[in-house]
């Protein structure tokens, strides 16, 4: 069977002069600029708990969260090792390096902050950031698989793609795996329980939990066709077969599912 062979992308994707900008980097210029006016968009609707001006100024919270959070995590979670011994290079971001897990971490921390500062109901801003956060997430699973990087484990069906440098064996394509389900399935999903019979957002909680236990689903669900990264535990892998990924989703399907909970048990605001 002939299977696809990855072709050598350039990872800059625009040339400015002596500024490169690479694949990844614009994945999460343009997924925090989708992201932000799908979030005006959603302000828009009752029950009207936070302003278009707050998430105006929120923006540049949710940059800095995502993008600290991102790196620590994965200098914390998957090398730290490295990172001690090589302090210069966590500042390297260009290199490659960033943890979803992290980046949730950093942009809670940083709505924890804005919410108590502005005097803003927290579970309403996190639905808001939850249900446009899918949208990053595609557009950064996409740049993954340009950069052919974060690849899938060998397998024979008729879809395997070959990354050369990765061998000449053939793997499941799994970041498009990801941008499928933690992208377009889980903004879908949201999308349809706020703007649906549901209406989600009058009942703070809802989404965020939606978001937070469907992307721990999509992300353990896609671990068992993702390769694992061979510098954690024993060629990637822990405790009977698991992976990293799936150990750091148990919280937050936990989290998720408490939150959908509580949500419901509460009657709906506003009219």
């Amino acid at each position: 069977m002939e299977y696809f062979v990855f072709p050598d992308f350039d990872p800059v994707a625009i040339y400015l002069g002596p500024l490169a900008i690479r694949w990844y980097s614009l994945s999460y210029v343009v997924g925090l600029l989708l992201a932000w006016r799908y979030c005006l968009r959603l302000a828009q609707k009752p029950p009207h708990l936070v302003t278009t001006e707050q998430l105006d100024d929120f923006l540049t919270w949710a940059v800095l969260g995502v993008i600290l959070g991102g790196r620590l995590g994965f200098v914390l979670f998957y090398q730290p090792a490295f990172y001690l011994a090589n302090p210069g290079a966590i500042l390297k971001v260009w290199q490659g390096g960033m943890a979803f897990h992290g980046g949730l971490a950093g942009v809670t921390l940083a709505m924890i902050i804005f919410a108590r500062r502005r005097q803003i109901k927290l579970l309403a801003l996190t639905d808001m950031i939850g249900a446009a956060a899918p949208l990053g997430l595609f557009l950064g699973r996409i740049a993954n698989f340009i950069n052919g990087e974060l690849y899938g484990r060998v397998t024979d069906v008729p879809w395997a793609v070959i990354f050369r440098h990765a061998g000449d064996q053939p793997r499941h394509p799994s970041q498009l795996y990801e941008a499928a389900l933690e992208g377009l399935v889980l903004f879908a999903v949201q999308a349809w329980m706020i703007f649906g019979p549901w209406k989600s957002l009058r009942r703070p909680g809802l989404t965020t939990g939606i978001f937070i236990g469907g992307y721990a689903l999509a992300r353990m669900s896609v671990e068992y066709f993702r390769q694992p990264d061979d510098y954690v535990g024993e060629g990637g892998f822990l405790f009977l077969g698991t992976t990293m990924g799936q150990w750091l989703s148990v919280p937050l399907l936990l989290g998720g599912a408490y939150l959908v909970w509580r949500a419901m048990r509460r009657p709906a605001e506003g009219k």
